[in-house]
């Protein structure tokens, strides 16, 4: 009788030791390891550099060892498919971008996964207007300048954009629904030789990234005549919005947030969440994002997966409508 009340208590101890464990959860110990960060383009650009702002603090502030992994090609599709194979364990993220989770699908064939499926959003960390320049001796000013020259000359006044399909080359389509205007679009393989084109005043318009065009504005050779975002950038206080500029209610932006494969445990992501939350509330981290031109912007779990699924949506009849498509 003795020995199995021992017996009992030990089994009962070890269920209270299990129940335990269960209560705590996946995320009691989150990370023990390193975490692969996925970097869906290559070294030296915004993604780049906004990812390592993002793993470089939760290094240093939070003490996980968070490793980025560049995996670049196909408009960033690569990456994405890269970490839609993982394992949903959390060990695996992926800085995904509106270009390659909202409007890739949309715009490659046969793509191996739908992103609202096969994906968790996990993180929002931020927004980058698009901007309107011109070079520096151009004769348009000002949006309306713009809108009344292509009024009088329609399809005559080009714009550059890093390429078709694009969320930058889409937000032109919307400029030029909005402004009842027909503009030419001119695709080019990526922000750098666009802008070369509008310097050199081969296009009439670049339509850019705030941060591949600031260096360029901030020196005097492009005129920033507007932002699309709704409010006005941080790094160009000066430069109106476009609703601001007459065309109201015109709000368009590339955003920048962390996703892992779906089937990862909640409460891992949560973790994922406050952690980033609480980098993006810290003013040295903050400054370091609006250096490079984007504007850091912190979501729940919940507010992130619902702004997503929106703008999946949002997005389907704006890609149809621009007849954009990648082989």
């Amino acid at each position: 009788m003795f020995r199995q009340l021992i017996t009992c208590t030990a089994m009962a101890a070890t269920l209270g030791l299990s129940f335990s464990a269960a209560a705590q959860g996946p995320a009691t110990d989150y990370p023990n390891k390193p975490v692969r960060l996925i970097v869906p383009f290559p070294p030296g650009g915004g993604t780049d550099i906004l990812s390592r702002v993002i793993s470089n603090k939760l290094t240093e502030v939070s003490h996980w060892t968070v490793v980025p992994d560049n995996r670049a090609g196909a408009g960033g599709t690569i990456g994405i498919t890269e970490a839609v194979k993982a394992a949903p364990t959390g060990y695996d993220m992926v800085m995904g971008q509106k270009d390659n989770v909202v409007l890739g699908p949309y715009l490659y064939k046969n793509l191996p996964w739908n992103p609202t499926k096969d994906l968790t959003p996990v993180a929002h960390v931020a927004y980058t207007p698009i901007v309107i320049a011109t070079a520096a001796n151009s004769p348009y000013k000002t949006l309306a300048d713009v809108v009344a020259a292509a009024r009088k000359a329609p399809a005559k006044i080009t714009y550059g954009s890093p390429g078709n399909g694009t969320s930058i080359h889409l937000a032109g389509v919307m400029l030029e629904k909005a402004a009842g205007i027909q503009l030419t679009h001119v695709p080019y393989k990526g922000s750098n030789p666009a802008m070369m084109d509008a310097l050199a005043g081969n296009v009439d318009l670049l339509v850019s990234s705030v941060p591949s065009a600031i260096g360029q504005i901030k020196s005097g050779k492009l005129r920033a005549i507007a932002v699309t975002s709704a409010a006005r950038s941080t790094s160009l206080p000066d430069v109106p919005t476009l609703a601001e500029s007459g065309l109201k209610g015109f709000n368009v932006s590339t955003w920048y947030g962390l996703f892992m494969p779906r089937g990862t445990p909640a409460p891992v992501v949560n973790k994922v969440n406050a952690e980033v939350n609480k980098l993006l509330a810290m003013p040295e981290v903050r400054e370091a994002i609006q250096t490079q031109g984007a504007e850091p912007q912190a979501m729940s779990v919940e507010a992130f997966d619902k702004f997503f699924q929106a703008d999946f949506k949002a997005n389907k009849a704006i890609v149809e409508a621009s007849g954009a498509k990648i082989e």
